[in-house]
């Protein structure tokens, strides 16, 4: 990615500067953009965003889980040191992790990774690991939880619980990637509830990420994310997008999805859950119907779709 855009750019990547630019956010949460220890990856989409008129001074790669070695042999192939046998499946240390955009400053001192979390230190947790050497070492988080505070114009701070969980497929009948997925939404929960050696969020803050779960459609266990969405101390704003489609043999609402995957159809898997404090102003998905002309270009840019919400701050 940092070569190409060393280069101009992609088709991919110039769609994906367009839509940034058009989105005009305050903060943005970018999923999937590969992390590398000096930043250069994010620098050169901030550089080239800057270019097409949207500065982000403020900006904060996240270290994923992903190609981190275990040393274990997770996948029962009899050889170590595959991507399958890695913390979350990576190909490399850094694929496909977390970064923040910002027009707001982070208060990096005051954030807190808990990507070191053990899945087995989770309250009821669902890890199928028996070994107690790989239960010692095997990370819940695939993607990462982050908690970062953005800081705000009166001194007070907006806490973004961020997270990207790994999808509940790709696995075989023991169900990993499912009970994990569903375990990195019960995180959350159990770090709202005070049961974490963690402090629980200051408000105001939101969770925002991608579960990799729809609550009505495709594979997984939904539970975590249902109980989530339910949560007393959250909103749940349920952002719609406008382009019309439907699946046929779904339950969920078409108008909720923000992907759209091959063999799947549309579903909803990225999430932002205000804390009750936040006053809400708006929230949808950008997701015009195809006669629009920058439905080509989203769909260019990602097979997701931007969600937003906005929030007056308190």
């Amino acid at each position: 990615m940092l070569q190409s855009l060393a280069k101009g750019g992609n088709d991919q990547q110039r769609a994906v500067i367009t839509t940034i630019a058009d989105l005009n956010a305050d903060v943005l949460l970018l999923t999937g953009i590969d992390y590398d220890a000096g930043g250069q990856t994010l620098a050169a989409l901030a550089g080239a965003l800057a270019e097409a008129g949207a500065p982000y001074p403020y900006r904060l790669p996240l270290r994923p889980n992903s190609g981190l070695a275990t040393g274990f042999d997770l996948n029962g192939n009899g050889r170590l040191g595959e991507p399958r046998d890695a913390m979350a499946y990576g190909r490399y240390a850094g694929e496909g992790g977390m970064a923040l955009l910002s027009r707001l400053p982070i208060d990096t001192a005051q954030m807190r990774d808990f990507s070191g979390f053990l899945w087995a230190d989770l309250p009821q947790s669902l890890s199928p690991d028996t070994d107690p050497a790989l239960r010692g070492v095997q990370r819940l988080s695939s993607g990462g939880h982050y908690e970062v505070p953005i800081a705000l114009p009166d001194g007070q701070s907006l806490r973004l619980l961020a997270f990207y969980a790994t999808p509940p497929a790709f696995d075989g009948d023991e169900d990993r990637n499912g009970k994990r997925n569903h375990d990195e939404a019960a995180f959350w929960l159990e770090l709202m509830a005070g049961h974490l050696p963690f402090a629980p969020p200051a408000a105001p803050f939101a969770i925002i990420g991608q579960a990799s779960l729809d609550p009505a459609d495709g594979e997984g266990r939904a539970g975590a994310l249902r109980t989530l969405l339910a949560h007393p101390a959250l909103t749940e704003l349920a952002p719609r997008g406008t382009s019309g489609r439907v699946d046929a043999g779904q339950t969920g609402d078409s108008a909720l999805d923000t992907a759209l995957y091959d063999g799947l159809g549309g579903l909803r898997v990225e999430y932002i859950l205000p804390s009750r404090d936040l006053a809400v102003q708006g929230a949808g998905v950008i997701w015009p119907p195809d006669s629009d002309p920058k439905a080509q270009v989203l769909a260019t840019a990602s097979r997701h779709r931007p969600l937003w919400v906005d929030v007056s701050l308190p």
